[in-house]
Order: C-alpha cells, then sequence, then structure tokens
C-alpha cells in the first residue's frame, strides 16, 4: 500500500512543531516558535465577537471580504504609496503560509528554478518541492547576513522563473536595504523574473526602514507582496493573510487557494481589516515594546557569552553557539529543554548549505519580559 507521495518526501514533521510538543512535554520556557504569548488589542478581539454574533459565520468570498481587501488596499496606499485594486488585486487567504503556498504552486511549473535567501522559513522548501520546483539557495551569511550581489546573479538561469524573497528576514533579522533591493529588481528585469516578496514582519523593524521591493521603479507590475495580520496585531492563531499585486499574478494565487481552503475566517477578515486601520501610535508602541524585550534577550544571551547578531527586524535573535564550546546547533536545542528548560530552534534546517547554519541558533523574543529573563535565568544556571 502506498502511504505517501513523492512530492513530500524527505520533508517530514516541521521544526517548530517538533520543538513546541518538547517545550510542552519537558514544561519549558517556549523561545522558539514565533507566537506572542499575549494576545492582540481587546477591540480587535471583540470586533470579531461582534461579527460572529452578527451572523457572520459562513463561506465568505473566495477573495476576501471587501472591507478586509479595501483596507489592504488602503494600507498600501497610505504607508508604502502603492495603489491597489481592492477588486482584483488582492486577495485574502489563511495566512501568509497559505499565500506562499499558493503562489508557488500557481505561479510555479515543474523544473523550474525558484532563488530563495537562504536561511529561509522552512514552508518554502517544502511548497518548491511540491510544486516540482527547483530551490536556488544564495546564502546570507554570519556576521552581518547581507545580501552577497554576485551570488544572486550567478544563481540565475534560463530555467530560474522566480525570485522568492523575505525581509524583514526570517530568521536572521535582516533588513533588506534600498541598494540591496535595487540588485534584486535589476535581475529581474533583466531576466524576466516574478518576484515574490514575503513582508509578514513588514511592521516589525528597529531603526531602519521596511521597503517593499512593489515600490521600486519596473517592479510592481512583477511583484506579488504577501503579508498577514498574526505578526502586526500579535493574532497568530487567526490565519489571515493576503497577496497584493498585480491582477494576474493574484488570480493565479487565489486559483490555486480556491482548492485548498475556498475561504478563510469569515468573522476574523472585518476585525482584521479594523486593525489596519489603526492610527500609527499603535504602530509605533507596538515596534517600541518589541525592541525592549529585543534588548533585554539579546543583551540577556551576550552577558551569557554567545555571540549574538542584534536583528534589525522580526522578533528573533540568532546566536552563534561556539563561544560556549558547542558546534551543533540541532544537538545543542534538543538537549536544552531537558537540561535547561528552555526551547530555541537550530539555524541547520533553514539552509541547504548546512555547515553555515550549523553553529546557528534562532530564539523569539515576542514575549513578555517575565519570561524572557525567566529563560536568561535558566540558561545562566546551566551555562
Amino acid at each position: 500500500m502506498k502511504t505517501s507521495s513523492a512530492r513530500i518526501a524527505g520533508l517530514g514533521t516541521t521544526i517548530f512543531a517538533e520543538m513546541s510538543a518538547l517545550a510542552v512535554r519537558t514544561g519549558s520556557i517556549n523561545l522558539g516558535q514565533g507566537f506572542p504569548d499575549t494576545d492582540g488589542p481587546a477591540s480587535i478581539i471583540d470586533a470579531a465577537a461582534d461579527a460572529m454574533r452578527s451572523g457572520r459565520n459562513q463561506y465568505a468570498p473566495g477573495i476576501g471580504v471587501p472591507e478586509l481587501r479595501l483596507a489592504i488596499a488602503a494600507h498600501q496606499q497610505r504607508f508604502y504609496g502603492l495603489t491597489i485594486d481592492p477588486d482584483t488585486e488582492v486577495g485574502v487567504t489563511t495566512g501568509a503560509t497559505e499565500a506562499i503556498a499558493s503562489a508557488i504552486l500557481g505561479l510555479v511549473d515543474p523544473g523550474d528554478e525558484v532563488i530563495v535567501l537562504e536561511p529561509y522559513y522552512d514552508s518554502y522548501v517544502a511548497v518548491i518541492q511540491m510544486a516540482g520546483g527547483v530551490r536556488k539557495p544564495v546564502t546570507l551569511r554570519a556576521p552581518d547576513f547581507r545580501l552577497p550581489i554576485d551570488e544572486l546573479r550567478a544563481a540565475v538561469s534560463t530555467r530560474t522563473t522566480a525570485i522568492l524573497l523575505n525581509t524583514p528576514h526570517n530568521p536572521t533579522g535582516t533588513v533588506l536595504t534600498r541598494e540591496e533591493l535595487e540588485a534584486v529588481a535589476a535581475v529581474a528585469q533583466e531576466h524576466d523574473l516574478v518576484v515574490i516578496s514575503d513582508e509578514v514582519y513588514e511592521h516589525l523593524t528597529f531603526g531602519v526602514p521596511h521597503i517593499p521591493i512593489a515600490t521600486l521603479p519596473g517592479m510592481r507590475e512583477r511583484t506579488l507582496t504577501i503579508s498577514s495580520g498574526g505578526k502586526s496585531f500579535s493574532l497568530t492563531g487567526w490565519k489571515i493573510g493576503w497577496a497584493t499585486g498585480p491582477s494576474s499574478l493574484v488570480s493565479a494565487t487565489i486559483g490555486v487557494k480556491q482548492f485548498l481552503t475556498y475561504t478563510s475566517g469569515s468573522a476574523l477578515q472585518p476585525a482584521i481589516a479594523e486593525a489596519l486601520r489603526f492610527d500609527d501610535a499603535y504602530f509605533s508602541s507596538f515596534v517600541t515594546q518589541m525592541q525592549k524585550q529585543r534588548d533585554l534577550l539579546c543583551t540577556g544571551l551576550a552577558d551569557l557569552g554567545f555571540e549574538v547578531f542584534v536583528p534589525e527586524g522580526t522578533y528573533f535573535a540568532t546566536t552563534d553557539i561556539r563561544p560556549l564550546g558547542f558546534t551543533d546547533g540541532m544537538e545543542f536545542c534538543r538537549a536544552l529543554p531537558e537540561v535547561a528548560g528552555v526551547v530555541a530552534i537550530p539555524h541547520q534546517v533553514f539552509y541547504d548549505d548546512a555547515e553555515a547554519g550549523a553553529p546557528l541558533v534562532r530564539w523569539a523574543f515576542c514575549k513578555k519580559p517575565e519570561v524572557i529573563a525567566e529563560a536568561l535565568e535558566r540558561l545562566k544556571g546551566l551555562l
């Protein structure tokens, strides 16, 4: 009896599920998976409850409810000056993960090459494999994790059809500069490539601007931009994401999405629409609090002897474990819950170049300050 298809061969269980289960089993503090330990704004939760009570509990339109599509278009105009047609250039998905999967499945044919920034979010590998595509990694290397422009150019071949971009970048926390984005844009235009740009951490940068690549000259018409409400509003379990861009790229994405989930969170969509209309004070205070938590964690880890690479964005910090005498991040992270009661994520699962990722470990700081402090105290007891 055949029990699985070749398209999922070797994918196994995501590292996030493995480490979160280990956290539960050992009673560890989970600084691995990127979800906050506090809920988002009460007004948005109330808006979702009101939507449920008012009867918005059946299928929403597959492309998304009108008020959310309008809010997404207004958000792109407000923050980035991008004019988006809410009826043809916005599609709502079940989180950014589904948007990425639907985009790859809708735009990549078997044998097509997709350039990916390495280390990469693990779903990228899975969906490229499911689509029959071939990933071409371009590695961001410690300590600065900047984009190697020459390697990007060298990665392109006659079979390349897309670049899967991620900025602010998970797991390194790098925010691509305008110069780096201009290099990506030049490659995309020279070789007539589509850019799929994962920007879920767009509102989590610390002292550096997030620049959507779609805002660069010649890029709006070849860029599918992906984001979600989960990270910006601390509502990761709601799984309300979206894709914006040219109608042809959005149609290809929603054309796949309709046969996956068909529709997404009917009562949650109008609530996220309200969140997107928050004033600037919300977004600035959110960043201020996350930066305090980043600094608390990074300072604490440095004091313990880790080499810490302070992130420019996201809510993850990366460390090198070699100054403490360790060399294998996977072994380190699998042992840590048992001996210290803390969970982190090994970088090497995000790399083809296993050597580059082997000594690196990712820690999440989207946790209450007292939880971060307790985790540091536990690590101090071990180290």
